[in-house]
């Protein structure tokens, strides 16, 4: 139960990352090849998806250590 709760977690974070570079294309990309007529999302899109998902695993880890799902390392060296 474990391994499915952190492949959540790293799935959580991969979006989280693939939603940044989506948004780092959108940024970069030169305004003539932006039309206002397309059906492309706006960088703030991605952006908005990245915070949602960031809040998602924060929210998950929270109840995971509140209801004893997982143990935080008391002594991290």
């Amino acid at each position: 139960m474990v391994f499915i709760f952190k492949l959540l977690l790293i799935l959580l974070l991969l979006f989280i990352i693939a939603n940044l570079a989506k948004a780092l294309i959108e940024m970069v990309k030169s305004p003539d090849e932006d039309d206002e007529e397309s059906e492309q999302p706006s960088m703030s899109h991605y952006l908005g998806k990245r915070v949602v998902l960031s809040a998602l695993a924060v929210i998950l880890l929270i109840l995971a250590l509140l209801t004893g799902f997982i143990e935080p390392n008391i002594r991290p060296y």
